[in-house]
Order: C-alpha cells, then sequence, then structure tokens
C-alpha cells in the first residue's frame, strides 16, 4: 500500500477507536485485509504521534470521548429530555421517598416534580436541588460527598456512607450510554459504584437516556444493567437495541417528543 493508504488506513484506524472506544489487532487486520504485524505498526505510529494509547490486544483513543460537561449537555436533544422526564414524573406517587441522580435528564425530572406534594427527594446532583430548593411541598435531602464538576454531581465515601442510611421508593438514575451487553457507561468509575450503590437502595430502578445514548460507549467505566429494570427513553431509538434490552428483561418505555413549535406568524 502506498503511504498515502497508510495514512489512509491510521486516519481510519483511529476513527474507528474514537467511535467504538476500543479496537483489537485481530478486528483490525481482517477489516483491513492487512497483517497484524502492518496493524500493530500502524498502532506504533499512531501511539508515537499522541494520537492513540496502546492497550493490551489494541488501542485506545486518548480524545476520543471527551467529557462534555453539564452545561453543555443541558441544550442537546432538550425536547427528548423534556418528554422523558415528564414519562418520569408520572411514575412518581405522593408519598413516596425518591432518589435522583446527577445528569441533565434526571435534572429535567427534578423541574416536573416542582408540582409534586407530600414528596421527599434525596439527591446526588446540584441541578436537582437548585430545581427543588424553593418548593416547600417538597423535602430535600442532599447526599454531598465530593462535587464532581463537570457533572455537577456528588460522589466518593462521603456520599455511599449518607446511602446507607435511607431506602427508596424509587431512583432514576442518569448515563452517557447504554449498552445491552455492558449496561450503563460512565466518564468515571467512581460514578458507576455510586449508581450501582444506589439502585441496590431502591425498590424500582429507572434509568432515564434520550435515544442518542442507546447503543453509545463513550467511556470504559461500566455499571451493570440488571433484569428488573427500567428505561425511559423516546421513540426515535433504534428498534434493534430496543428488542436486544427487552429480551434481556429490561422494560423500555418509548416516549413521543412533541415536534418544535412553529412560531405565530407575523
Amino acid at each position: 500500500m502506498s503511504p498515502n493508504g497508510s495514512q489512509a488506513r491510521r486516519d481510519r484506524i483511529l476513527h474507528l477507536a474514537t467511535t467504538t472506544g476500543l479496537t483489537s489487532v485481530e478486528e483490525l487486520s481482517q477489516r483491513f485485509g492487512v497483517t497484524a504485524s502492518t496493524i500493530r505498526r500502524d498502532l506504533a505510529k499512531l501511539t508515537a504521534d499522541g494520537r492513540l494509547a496502546r492497550t493490551y490486544g489494541g488501542a485506545m483513543a486518548l480524545t476520543a470521548h471527551p467529557e462534555a460537561s453539564l452545561r453543555q449537555r443541558t441544550g442537546e436533544a432538550f425536547e427528548a429530555k423534556r418528554a422523558i422526564a415528564r414519562r418520569a414524573a408520572a411514575e412518581v406517587r405522593a408519598g413516596e421517598t425518591v432518589l435522583l441522580d446527577a445528569g441533565s435528564t434526571v435534572g429535567a425530572l427534578a423541574h416536573e416534580l416542582r408540582s409534586a406534594k407530600e414528596l421527599t427527594v434525596a439527591t446526588t446532583g446540584l441541578t436537582a436541588l437548585q430545581e427543588l430548593s424553593d418548593v416547600e411541598t417538597v423535602h430535600v435531602e442532599c447526599l454531598g460527598g465530593t462535587l464532581r464538576p463537570l457533572s455537577q454531581g456528588f460522589v466518593g465515601p462521603l456520599t455511599e456512607a449518607a446511602l446507607e442510611r435511607m431506602t427508596f421508593d424509587r431512583v432514576f438514575l442518569g448515563t452517557d450510554g447504554i449498552s445491552p451487553e455492558h449496561g450503563i457507561c460512565e466518564a468515571d468509575l467512581r460514578q458507576t459504584r455510586l449508581k450501582e450503590l444506589m439502585a441496590r437502595r431502591a425498590d424500582q430502578v429507572y434509568v432515564l437516556a434520550h435515544a442518542a445514548k442507546l447503543g453509545r460507549r463513550p467511556f470504559h467505566a461500566w455499571a451493570t444493567l440488571p433484569a428488573g429494570w427500567t428505561l425511559i427513553t423516546d421513540a426515535a431509538a433504534d428498534p434493534s437495541i430496543v428488542a436486544e434490552l427487552r429480551g434481556r428483561d429490561i422494560q423500555v418505555v418509548l416516549t413521543e417528543v412533541p415536534p418544535p413549535t412553529e412560531p405565530d406568524a407575523a
């Protein structure tokens, strides 16, 4: 292959590592029709250029999916998140004690719960705290801990210790991505550990994620997605992924996203 062809292949390898998170030498060799030795040389070159980090048997993009801040994510899929939040709020009953994760979609749920009566809400997220701090009919508990500025959520041993003192009727979790095979994806292992602990303290577990997050594997920290949990997403979700999740006994609720409102004509 010409030098230009080698560079094109390396660019494609980098794209694959960026979009899938991890690619093996064997898979790349088969995909590009070259030997494993050629792929290893490509990976060595990309590593030397600072574009990849070598892993056992393959490579990971160094800047594959930089974690976006909560502020950046709030405007993404805004209408879908609102529809998901409204559907999730319909699950909550008066007098219950619920636990809210950090994240923009769960933050939208907190906004929907402003009209709730006789509700106790515990949360690890600053957005939920801000949404509910002035609502007299909602009793709010902050679990505290170490603040992650990007996610605007609390993590760590203090958060985990606070969890041990409460139980919940329902917990609503956010996520950066969902894989039927791997579960819930997050940027930080502390987040995935915390989600698992939160789920253990609740009778009903819900994951809130808009359709674009289904099938995404942006990071390498995972929490399991057990049978019996409920995913609330929107109707644009990939039908094959929905079917696979349902095949694993995950209840999937699809919400309809209303079309954007047209401004009145002048």
